[in-house]
This record gives C-alpha cells, structure tokens and sequence, in this order.
C-alpha cells in the first residue's frame, strides 16, 4: 500500500482518511478517533496530508510536518466541488484528497503557535467589544424606555 496523498476529514471525535496512491487510487479509508490519529499518520512513510483549514487542522499540521509529511490546508469552499455525491465523512475526506491534488488548488500555510496565539488574543478581544457595545446599546434601550 503506497500512499501518495492522505485526506483527513476531521471530526470532533473521529476523523475520516482516505489514501490515494499517485494515479488517484483510493488504496485507504478508515475511521480513527482523533486521539489515535498521530499515532497512525506517524507510522506511514512521509507522503502529502491534506484537511480543510479548520479547528485544531494548524495544530494536526504542525505535528504532522514534523513527522515529515507535506502538510496542505485547503479552505472548505474550496473542497466542496470535490464532494462526488450526498455529502458525509468519508466522501469529504477523499474529495480533500483529491483536491490536494489539483495543480491549481490554493492552499493555507500552516500557523505558527505564536500566529495562532496572536489570533486567539485578537478574536477575544473582538467578542468582548462586541459583547460590551451590545450592553451598551441594552441599556440605552431600557433608559430610553424609562424616558431617559
């Protein structure tokens, strides 16, 4: 079994892998849960691991790249098009593979712990001025109300 690009489609829980070999083959598909994930990818020879940019996909990258893969993040509406029927796990996981594949597809770099940091910082910081700017507007609300 040779596999030349992986797609993982990545779960809360369980993730959907789907191998292709270099002529688009599919030579894998499995379920794992998410814990046994890097245990499984560590064990196969270095080969092109794709996923949709999406929660916890830098982190998997990241792990992975070390390992030695070729990590390729894809933005989901990218994916989409690759989808062959009714959409589920295992058929998203071998459109990902595919459009992996494709010589024109746009991928996203994977994220730095510090990128990642900086973003979590700056979209906390963005809820709680929208949270406070929705309070605000409560309570111009409620005094109007009174006749404030």
């Amino acid at each position: 079994m040779s596999i030349f690009v992986l797609g993982i489609d990545l779960g809360k829980n369980v993730c959907s892998l789907v191998g292709l070999d270099e002529v688009g083959a599919v030579v894998l598909r499995r379920r794992l849960r998410r814990d046994g994930l890097e245990d499984f990818v560590g064990r196969l020879p270095p080969c092109i691991v794709a996923m949709e940019a999406c929660c916890g996909a830098h982190h998997l990258g990241r792990v992975l790249g070390a390992m030695g893969h070729a990590i390729r993040l894809m933005s989901p509406e990218y994916v989409r098009p690759y989808v062959k029927a009714n959409k589920n796990d295992d058929r998203d996981a071998e459109a990902i593979a595919e459009a992996a594949t494709r010589p024109t597809m746009r991928f996203v770099p994977v994220k730095s712990e510090a990128q990642s940091d900086i973003q979590a910082l700056h979209r906390a910081r963005s809820r709680l001025v929208s949270e406070r700017t929705a309070l605000i507007n409560h309570l111009r609300a409620l005094l109007l109300e009174r006749g404030s």
